[in-house]
């Protein structure tokens, strides 16, 4: 079953781009380290992203600067391409970014930009399409999910072994050819042992996700829907708060308004790596680009951004539009900040495996719940 018309709101706007207001930190008292400083440039960042990713932190540098480029031309590409555009992706080792479209004509224009361009036959369009026809089928047991491989131009089945697929694509109506199944073993799991990176309680622990105003301009933070449900009480140091949206299953959104003591930053936490990142802004990352994820179990980690949309079967329920990574996390990071360079781009949700062995972790975008509810990160 798809998620109701307002889950829905949340969901739709998981591709969405935008620029967010910076917020006044309002009257509150501090809840934070004493005067944090983010310290961006510091080598903790490029030995974090240096460990996680088998490099240099020469080469860890480079990759920061050619990634910040490439959002940019990005951006123009993706205007060039026009109703042609079919997805973004970007090569974290050879550093070039290729814009897929599903028209040729649309490939010179493309290529004026500095962008590799590859025709495909669905792109995210035809993808999300597929998706869609599949949330709206009755999976069988068996099926973990399923997200858009844009590289590869096919929807990704995930399943324990010996599930047969047949009868769910015929219910949705799919082509057999435009799906790939895959069998695993991991079964995905909330990060619900209940911070972005700081942790907050709530009969449990979870992570805050980036610091933000609701639409009254009240202060709070963004995190995972699953931590709690509207009117949950937390705590953070001699904080307080509420649970004032949340939806789960169907999305995993949430904010928590605060009630006492709250004071706004635009900084996450980088933990082991030491000091703090700050976030200026909340452009979307290409497929394929460095991903962080700060949270309050594990810390900081580094991997790969894989794919977006994807539908997740939790046991707890189904959530759809989550971005997928081969950053790792584990029980209570659930909530905690994804951020590549200095731009949020979502909410730890869950996923399987660990940070001693390696995972698959999914984040739910940050901005559906700015285009849903107003909410404005904190940037500034």
């Amino acid at each position: 079953m798809r998620p109701s018309p307002v889950i829905s709101a949340v969901g739709t706007g998981a591709l969405a781009f935008g620029l967010v207001l910076a917020m006044s930190p309002g009257a509150y008292a501090a809840t934070t380290p004493q005067a944090p400083v983010a310290d961006d440039n510091s080598a903790t960042m490029l030995e974090a992203l240096a460990r996680d990713l088998d490099l240099t932190t020469t080469e860890a540098g480079d990759l920061l600067d050619a990634q910040e480029a490439a959002m940019e031309v990005d951006a123009e590409a993706t205007e060039a391409a026009g109703d042609a555009y079919g997805g973004s992706l970007y090569d974290i080792e050879t550093d070039e970014l290729t814009i897929l479209v599903t028209d040729a004509a649309a490939v010179a224009a493309v290529e004026a930009t500095g962008a590799e361009a590859t025709v495909v036959d669905h792109g995210t369009e035809g993808l999300t399409e597929v998706v869609e026809a599949l949330d709206a089928a009755d999976a069988p047991e068996g099926v973990l999910g399923w997200y858009p491989d844009v590289a590869d131009d096919t929807v990704v089945l995930e399943v324990l072994e010996g599930t047969d697929v047949a009868a769910l694509l015929a219910d949705a109506g799919v082509d057999a050819s435009s799906v790939e199944v895959v069998t695993t073993d991991e079964t995905p799991q909330l990060y619900a042992d209940i911070i972005g990176g700081l942790a907050y309680y709530m009969g449990g622990r979870c992570s805050v996700g980036f610091a933000a105003t609701n639409s009254a301009g009240q202060p709070g933070f963004v995190t995972a829907g699953h931590c709690g449900r509207v009117g949950t009480n937390v705590t953070i140091g001699n904080g307080t708060g509420v649970f004032e949206r949340s939806v789960f299953p169907g999305n995993d959104a949430a904010f928590v308004r605060g009630t006492s003591n709250f004071t706004l930053t635009n900084l996450v936490s980088r933990y082991n790596s030491g000091g703090y990142q700050s976030v200026t802004g909340t452009t979307q990352a290409p497929i394929g680009s460095a991903i962080c994820r700060s949270g309050s179990t594990t810390g900081w980690h580094c991997g790969s951004l894989q794919a977006r949309n994807q539908t997740v079967r939790y046991p707890q329920g189904t959530v759809y539009s989550l971005t997928r990574t081969s950053v790792c996390a584990e029980p209570g990071d659930s909530g905690g900040s994804f951020i590549s360079g200095s731009q949020a781009q979502g909410v730890t949700s869950g996923g399987s495996g660990n940070c001693r062995t390696g995972g698959t972790t999914f984040y739910q975008e940050v901005m559906p719940m700015v285009n849903s509810w107003g909410v404005r990160i904190r940037t500034s």
